[in-house]
């Protein structure tokens, strides 16, 4: 899942992102320009917004997002606490509300109950790049029309970065969202995982999908 920090404060938003890093592909902007152009045009899980930017107000952001019907969840952070603000934010489309300075356990847990609040079921359950196509109710996958057999963990690590393709992966951010809470893990066990994914989903195959990006983690990339 991508998520979109509208901040002027440089120093608060590389914070915020080291934070969301482990768990989340994390984009920042610094002016609510560049914030409603790019909230307008990605698809963003969260957008986590500053109030005070220095060319338009974090009020006129939101307005403008739900003008565009921009549906996305925004997570405001002000320093501002008093009850009359939250009511004004609310009223313009804000879905929470944080004040200045907050926990980082408590910023990670008000993302994930927005998720799970907004989350909607596809219409189609199916997700195709290029010629792999991976249905997510059914949990199968085929390529070239070929039925690939996955194991548990293969499908759950191949449909990760197919949602999230064309974006890096590391291996801490496959561990946080495909191995359940609390479970060990290490990095060379998602190594082998991803062995036996090339095997079946691209060693037959004259294009790779997955992608190595050396010191970092994986990609699934359809430009070749």
């Amino acid at each position: 899942m991508k998520i979109l920090i509208v901040e002027d404060s440089r120093l608060l938003a590389h914070s915020v992102k080291s934070l969301l890093n482990k768990q989340y592909i994390v984009e920042v902007v610094y002016t609510g320009h560049e914030g409603i152009e790019r909230a307008s045009t990605n698809d963003y899980g969260v957008i986590i917004l500053d109030l005070n930017l220095p060319d338009i107000s974090g009020e006129e952001v939101c307005k403008q997002l739900r003008e565009k019907h921009v549906s996305t969840p925004i997570l405001v952070l002000s320093g501002n606490s008093d009850i009359p603000s939250r009511v004004k934010l609310l009223e313009f489309g804000v879905d929470d509300y944080m004040v200045k300075p907050f926990n980082g356990d408590e910023l990670l847990a008000r993302i994930r109950a927005l998720v799970r609040r907004t989350t909607k079921p596809l219409l189609s359950s199916e997700i195709q790049v290029d010629d792999l196509v991976l249905d997510t109710t059914r949990r199968t996958v085929r390529r070239a029309g070929n039925t690939i057999h996955l194991r548990r963990k293969e499908f759950d690590i191949l449909q990760f970065l197919v949602q999230n393709r064309g974006y890096t992966i590391s291996r801490e951010m496959i561990f946080n969202n495909v191995w359940e809470s609390g479970k060990d893990s290490w990095n060379n066990t998602i190594d082998v995982h991803i062995k036996h994914l090339r095997d079946k989903v691209d060693k037959p195959y004259n294009k790779k999908l997955i992608k190595t990006t050396y010191g970092v983690g994986y990609m699934v990339d359809e430009t070749g």
